[in-house]
């Protein structure tokens, strides 16, 4: 018998014929990856989800009938179970989106332009279940735009139940990861293994009741844990 664990199974979801293809052609050349069907709006996205049940669904944003958001809350929002990793993709100008996919449920999200290494890590990277933000776009976008990210009113009372919360060690892993350093660059940041940074990771989640490493990110900088925000 193999040890070799099945192929990730990958739903793209894109309204235009051309970027589907390229998806595909990426994904299937790829010996761990195995796509399972195609999507051309979030109607037929959630339709065909729930039927093939893909481990990995890479979501255009904006699509016909129902959108990228809507389409991932119904897939993958906080009342369903046996959810499957969303992967959503974006570009730079649709910055108003990007946080309300990752709130619909998203796992992560990547430009839309990404390279095709940078995609199939980020199938892997979700697959895996460790959630991706892209550091290069975790430092531009989400901190560009942070102020969508903090509530209106203080983030002061949320600050201090997070604080407390966490130990100092705990704390320290939560910014980093807020500002999209991976789990190798942890490690190496604070001379720790790959093994104890998702140990701390895994207590973080546990701890703040959040699902996913995306959430901890939005977390952060909605109570002002990141350096240079208030």
């Amino acid at each position: 018998m193999s040890d070799t664990p099945p192929p990730t199974r990958v739903l793209v979801c894109d309204d235009q014929a051309l970027v589907r293809t390229g998806y595909v052609t990426i994904f299937s050349a790829q010996p761990d990856m195995q796509v399972v069907g195609e999507a051309e709006n979030g109607h037929e996205a959630v339709q065909t989800a729930r039927r093939l049940r893909p481990d990995v669904v890479v979501m255009d944003i904006r699509m016909p009938l129902l959108d990228g958001i809507q389409a991932t809350r119904q897939l993958a929002g906080p009342d369903t179970e046996d959810a499957p990793k969303v992967l959503a993709v974006t570009t730079f100008n649709v910055d108003a989106y990007v946080y309300d996919a990752l709130r619909a449920g998203a796992s992560g999200f990547l430009l839309k332009d990404a390279p095709p290494a940078e995609l199939v890590n980020g199938v892997r990277t979700v697959a895996r279940g460790e959630a991706l933000l892209a550091p290069a776009v975790t430092r531009h976008l989400i901190g560009h735009f942070a102020q969508h990210l903090r509530p209106a009113d203080t983030s002061r009372p949320a600050r201090q139940d997070v604080v407390r919360a966490l130990t100092p060690r705990e704390l320290e892993v939560l910014q980093l990861i807020a500002e999209g350093l991976s789990n190798a660059e942890i490690a190496a940041s604070m001379f720790i293994t790959p093994e104890t940074v998702k140990t701390y990771v895994s207590r973080i989640l546990a701890k703040l009741g959040l699902r996913d490493r995306v959430q901890a990110v939005v977390l952060a900088y909605r109570v002002g844990l990141v350096p240079g925000t208030p």
